[in-house]
């Protein structure tokens, strides 16, 4: 039996019928045809499936869509704006942060995280919130790289965006 759930994923309203059985992973890849979101292991071990939730990095693949109920979800799909890659997605690619590049999305998805929450990670910091996330092509080297390099890409665009404000406001 179906159920109806309402959420908003990647700044837009959404809502769907599922079966309540329904990971949040299989729904954003297989009803919102979001397949950035990777399914690697089923068992919430890899990372490949990491998803914001609310602005936490949460594995898709251990939780039920309808958790997700008003919730607000961000996949890698969502972290482009106006055709330009956000600052951690252009330091992967700057750092050569990825091989295959089917961990990246995971990987990306929890560097923002650790970034938003902890602007001034250290690599001892980083290489704690990449623990949950595999990779088997790289030896990780690059993607520390990546993720400090998109931090302060990140603090970066902050003071740019908040000295646009502020030059609107005086303006």
């Amino acid at each position: 039996m179906a159920i109806s759930i309402s959420l908003t994923v990647n700044g837009a309203p959404v809502t769907a019928e599922i079966e309540p059985h329904t990971l949040l992973v299989q729904f954003l890849r297989d009803q919102l045809r979001l397949t950035g979101t990777h399914i690697g292991c089923d068992t919430a071990q890899c990372g490949a499936c990491t998803v914001h939730l609310d602005g936490r990095a949460i594995k898709s693949c251990n939780m039920l869509a309808v958790q997700a109920e008003g919730a607000s979800i961000t996949t890698i799909e969502g972290l482009a704006a106006n055709g330009a890659l956000h600052p951690m997605q252009e330091a992967f690619r700057n750092c050569h942060g990825l091989q295959c590049g089917f961990c990246t999305p995971g990987m990306v998805m929890s560097a923002t995280a650790l970034v938003q929450s902890h602007p001034d990670a250290t690599e001892a910091d980083v290489r704690r919130q990449l623990d949950g996330n595999l990779c088997r092509c790289t030896g990780y080297h690059n993607i520390v790289k990546a993720v400090l390099e998109g931090a302060a890409g990140m603090k970066s665009a902050g003071s740019n965006a908040r000295a646009d404000a502020s030059a609107k406001v005086t303006a």
